[in-house]
């Protein structure tokens, strides 16, 4: 495989995305919390993009999405891969994809993942140049009510890895 095809998310790849992420769900507990309108969850309220993975024979396998922050910025919500393309550089793609985005509109990119230590996600993004700015209380709670913690990332224009 050369690498996933990185396209602009449309209407009509809802259902399918709303299929990868019911099996990342299964295979890693992500979203966390399942929600209530997986279509809903997809589209925030306050999305600027989205984007899709597809590989060379036309499977969705990856999801990524961008939401304007209060202060003009943008966070990255919403990545997953199908964990039969992990470790096929399908993440990567996907953050390459949303930094050149970044560096085009010429602002900062934050994200928050599940503060789990040594977790893939921590390693992708700190290999892509994302820079740990701190660590907080969610303010949402896991599904049996206890806190959830999160690490905050940053990418400023000009940080892709090249």
């Amino acid at each position: 495989m050369t690498g996933p095809l990185i396209r602009d998310r449309t209407q009509a790849d809802l259902p399918a995305c709303v299929q990868l992420l019911t099996e990342v769900h299964r295979a890693d507990r992500y979203p966390l919390n399942w929600p209530a309108d997986p279509y809903r969850w997809l589209c925030p309220a306050r999305l600027r993009q989205a984007w899709v993975a597809v590989s060379e024979s036309g499977d969705l396998v990856g999801h990524l999405a961008v939401q304007q922050t209060p202060d003009h910025g943008a966070e990255v919500v919403r990545l997953f891969v199908a964990p039969v393309h992990r470790r096929r550089r399908v993440g990567t793609a996907l953050l390459r994809r949303i930094a050149q985005w970044a560096d085009d509109q010429q602002i900062d990119l934050t994200l928050q993942v599940v503060d789990r230590a040594g977790s893939s996600a921590v390693v992708l993004y700190e290999e892509q140049g994302w820079r740990h700015s701190g660590t907080s209380t969610a303010d949402w709670t896991a599904a049996d009510g206890r806190p959830v913690t999160v690490r905050h990332y940053v990418l400023s224009p000009g940080r892709l890895p090249r």
